[in-house]
């Protein structure tokens, strides 16, 4: 491959890019150098080789400095000999934090959950063979609720030898079903390309990119000033007119309309309520999209599906028009396709659920924007009077749960000290298990911001989810909410939060069960079995760890432990007795 460098700017003319594929002998002599407008007289020809033998740059150190150029400064992961050039570009580059884990699981989670509350790509950082199939289950999180996110793969030099090679593994298949996008730098003069591509369809597919990069790849000086890359830029997407104005009429048309926001619509909260204030519609969520409203919010009648109120459910059932705004339409939300419904997504292939489906695809912001003009603001008083009805009903029976004389202490009773605790902008990481289920029904959202592994429903989300948050908005008091199962999935990394001084708290619902389980053969009619957990003393566990740990038996000690924990300098465990039964009489 020949190549001719300007020796005034240093520009250099490839003949075997697309774009400047003439060989230069044949180049007209008035030709100019596209950068400094110098004649063809000043380039001298080179060989490949010695493109970047000047260069005081590696492939690693390009690698980073691209990241933090587009705003990735955040990098999970751990060290090893396959990484170790990437690593050592991350100590060079102040513009970037290497926060080392535990374990790699945890690395993708936080990196997933960091996307989920800020929209903010972070960065996994491994090495090859077990760093990355350690990440694949974070990574699978990432994919199921479209979280965008690049995780960056050592390899080794030589691959694919054979039988015998020690961490080698065909990373390219390993990752294809879960990415967007997926590559390997062979390269050098291909890395920024590909890291910009890939950041690209991170960003715009909302997936997992994943980039391996041998150990020798890495150490090679790359002069990266003349290097391809590529750039991202959004589009708003709106649908014609005609099908704007069609489904103005089908609302107008429409009685007793309702609509159901998703977590597609979480952003656009101020949106959704004075469009459904015009309608005079209440705003019902699904699980992800809880706290989309504060729950006194007077539009706002609670979350569809099974940890939802049965007004939340009865209402949709007696609805003419269901209008969804991001909507995921899980088997546990359960909307209703036999009615008519709106649907607005901004993924196409979400659109169309049933026969009765208007589809509209576009930003949410850009589509309610452009219905409101053609809309007529409804009479509000008695929607808003049976909004309220409904939810002082569904108050008083979870008031009547919370029972706070009884021990093991029952978990509506924690979720409504935890609701009467918690600060109303303080984010909340909440873990898979029956302490889920407890936080959907009983848990009165203010304004907090709380992350959840949705699709997978992945136990052990919690925690890296919280160091996540933490990271991501240090002024403010991080939560995990999580239970003895899910909590001790993740909890090597307990240290990780004490190490980075991240005061976070952890609420461990200490059922001594893996407690949903239990209620699933008890609803499938087998027996219990094999759900009983031997736990270690989670509040010592965290003593050991550098942190505080507190132990809560006694229902008048939660409210006390938890205030205090919000204003500990320390990450703190509270370890609560929690009684495991889920149906009270």
């Amino acid at each position: 491959m020949a190549s001719w460098k300007c020796t005034i700017c240093g520009y250099i003319y490839t003949e075997s890019e697309p774009s400047t594929a003439t060989p230069f002998q044949e180049l007209p002599d008035t030709w100019r150098c596209p950068v400094c407008n110098a004649g063809k007289d000043a380039f001298k020809e080179i060989r490949e080789t010695d493109i970047h033998a000047s260069a005081s740059e590696t492939v690693s150190d390009v690698i980073i400095a691209e990241l933090a150029a587009w705003g990735v400064n955040l990098i999970f992961g751990l060290p090893g000999t396959s990484s170790l050039g990437l690593v050592d570009a991350v100590r060079k580059n102040d513009d970037v934090r290497y926060i080392v884990v535990r374990h790699e699981e945890n690395a993708a989670m936080a990196a997933s959950a960091y996307n989920k509350l800020t929209g903010n790509i972070a960065a996994c950082l491994t090495i090859a063979g077990p760093g990355a199939t350690n990440c694949a289950t974070g990574l699978y999180d990432a994919k199921e609720d479209h979280a965008s996110l690049i995780c960056i793969n050592g390899q080794v030099e030589a691959q694919y030898s054979g039988p015998g090679g020690i961490q080698e593994i065909d990373q390219d298949a390993f990752f294809r079903p879960v990415s967007v996008y997926n590559n390997t730098i062979y390269d050098r003069d291909k890395t920024i390309l590909l890291l910009t591509r890939a950041l690209k369809y991170a960003k715009l597919r909302h997936g997992v990119a994943q980039l391996s990069v041998p150990n020798n790849i890495q150490k090679l000086p790359l002069e990266a000033k003349n290097i391809k890359k590529e750039r991202c830029s959004e589009a708003s997407i709106l649908p014609e007119r005609e099908i704007i104005t069609k489904a103005a009429a089908i609302i107008e048309g429409a009685e007793n309309p309702v609509v159901i926001a998703g977590w597609g619509a979480y952003e656009y909260a101020d949106d959704v309520a004075v469009f459904a204030e015009t309608c005079s519609a209440p705003i019902i969520t699904t699980f992800r999209a809880k706290g989309l409203l504060p729950d006194t919010h007077p539009w706002n009648l609670g979350i569809l599906g099974n940890v939802g109120s049965p007004a939340a459910r009865e209402w949709v059932n007696e609805a003419d028009l269901i209008i969804t705004l991001g909507v995921g339409f899980s088997k546990y939300t359960n909307v209703p396709l036999t009615k008519p419904i709106i649907q607005v997504d901004i993924d196409p292939v979400k659109l169309g659920v049933s026969p009765e489906t208007t589809p509209l695809w576009g930003d949410i912001h850009q589509v309610l924007a452009a219905l409101l003009p053609l809309l007529k603001k409804r009479s509000t008083d008695h929607t808003k009077e049976k909004i309220a009805s409904r939810k002082r009903e569904w108050y008083a029976i979870r008031d009547t749960e919370a029972d706070a004389t009884k021990k093991p202490i029952r978990p509506p009773f924690i979720m409504k000290v935890l609701s009467e605790v918690i600060p109303e902008d303080a984010v909340i990481s909440l873990d898979v298990g029956e302490n889920q289920w407890w936080f959907g029904r009983n848990f009165r959202m203010k304004r907090q911001r709380f992350a959840m592994s949705g699709y997978l429903a992945t136990m052990g989300f919690g925690l890296p989810g919280a160091i996540a948050a933490k990271l991501a908005y240090p002024d403010k008091a991080v939560f995990c909410i999580t239970g003895d199962g899910g909590f001790s999935m993740a909890m090597g990394d307990f240290v990780t939060a004490v190490k980075y001084h991240l005061p976070i708290v952890v609420i461990i619902l200490n059922n001594h069960e893996l407690g949903m389980i239990q209620v699933e053969q008890m609803m499938e009619q087998y027996p219990n079995y094999a759900t009983d957990l031997h736990n270690p003393d989670f509040a010592a566990y965290a003593e050991a760890c550098g942190g505080i740990g507190i132990h809560v038996e006694e229902p008048e000690m939660l409210r006390t432990a938890v205030s205090g924990a919000i204003n500990s300098t320390r990450p703190t465990i509270i370890d609560i007795e929690t009684d495991p039964v889920r149906f009270y009489r």
